[in-house]
């Protein structure tokens, strides 16, 4: 009689407990997450500077398997890919898994597709999320790389390679083919006829937007209205409809009169503060809802 009241105590309790304790593991997806930085910056540049700004500490609090990549601030597209694959197939083997869940952030967004689809990893990344991507690429390098012309792109391009090379620390940084790679030319004529997406691989994208001022991150503000006008709505570097990739998940603009949420703001930088916007939470809630997709 003992034990069969018991047994009835713990049936009764166990659903309540989890009703009211809620699911503690919000973010525990079935495959790891690996996090992929863009262009002009790294994780943990300088020693102290996070560019995912909390993201991996607040995922991992709610239960996800977080990496973060590190490639060249600056290089080609198809030299961070296959410092992205090494980097990838590491984390593979140490976890055991089969697959990862992809988040890229920028440029990060379309080195990781290369490798997707030019480098075999098809078969072993089961999402791809593209936040902010340039993937019919901006104006923004248009007009820099137009208006330095051939001679003075290279010099800009020599001139950062030595600041990538001896302040940031990167191996042989290729800074003005990395601007190219992000030009609109080159990422609709070249890149995307030759970069498909590939079956089985979840693709979704989310974009950002300023709306009328960058309100806390003002050095984005005059390629902002530039990208406006070639472009229309963009959050300082890439246009919402560059952004779109896969199946698109939205626009994301904080506070509308506040300023709205740059492509730096994305990412949780100028200190992780945005009038109506954290980041974290943001990109919680797209890892929440891939563990609900299955992934």
């Amino acid at each position: 009689m003992k034990r069969l009241l018991l047994a009835i105590i713990l049936a009764l309790a166990i659903p309540f407990a989890v009703f009211a304790g809620g699911d503690s593991s919000p973010c525990k997806t079935v495959y790891p997450i690996v996090l992929a930085h863009g262009m002009g910056a790294t994780d943990n540049m300088l020693g102290f500077i996070n560019y995912w700004w909390g993201t991996e500490s607040a995922l991992e609090g709610k239960g996800a398997d977080v990496y973060i990549t590190k490639v060249n601030c600056m290089d080609t597209t198809q030299n961070k890919a296959a410092a992205f694959k090494t980097q990838f197939l590491q984390i593979l083997a140490a976890t055991g898994k089969a697959k990862a869940n992809i988040i890229g952030h920028s440029h990060g967004t379309i080195y990781t597709r290369y490798a997707i689809t030019n480098l075999g990893l098809g078969t072993k990344a089961a999402s791809h999320t593209s936040l902010c991507g340039p993937h019919r690429g901006s104006a923004v390098a248009d007009v820099i790389l137009g208006l330095a012309g051939d001679t003075g792109g290279w010099l800009i391009g020599a001139t950062l390679d030595v600041v990538y090379a001896f302040i940031m620390g990167d191996a042989h940084p290729q800074s003005y083919a990395n601007g190219v790679c992000v030009t609109r030319p080159y990422m609709n004529n070249t890149f995307n006829p030759n970069c498909p997406n590939k079956s089985g691989v979840y693709y979704q994208s989310y974009a950002t937007r300023i709306t009328l001022i960058a309100s806390n991150d003002m050095v984005l503000t005059p390629t902002y209205w530039l990208l406006n006008f070639y472009e229309g709505q963009n959050d300082g570097l890439v246009s919402v409809t560059s952004a779109k990739w896969g199946t698109f998940r939205g626009v994301q603009e904080g506070t509308w009169i506040l300023g709205g949420v740059s492509h730096i703001n994305a990412i949780g930088h100028f200190f992780g503060v945005t009038p109506g916007f954290s980041s974290t939470d943001w990109i919680t809630g797209i890892v929440g809802d891939l563990k609900s997709k299955g992934y």
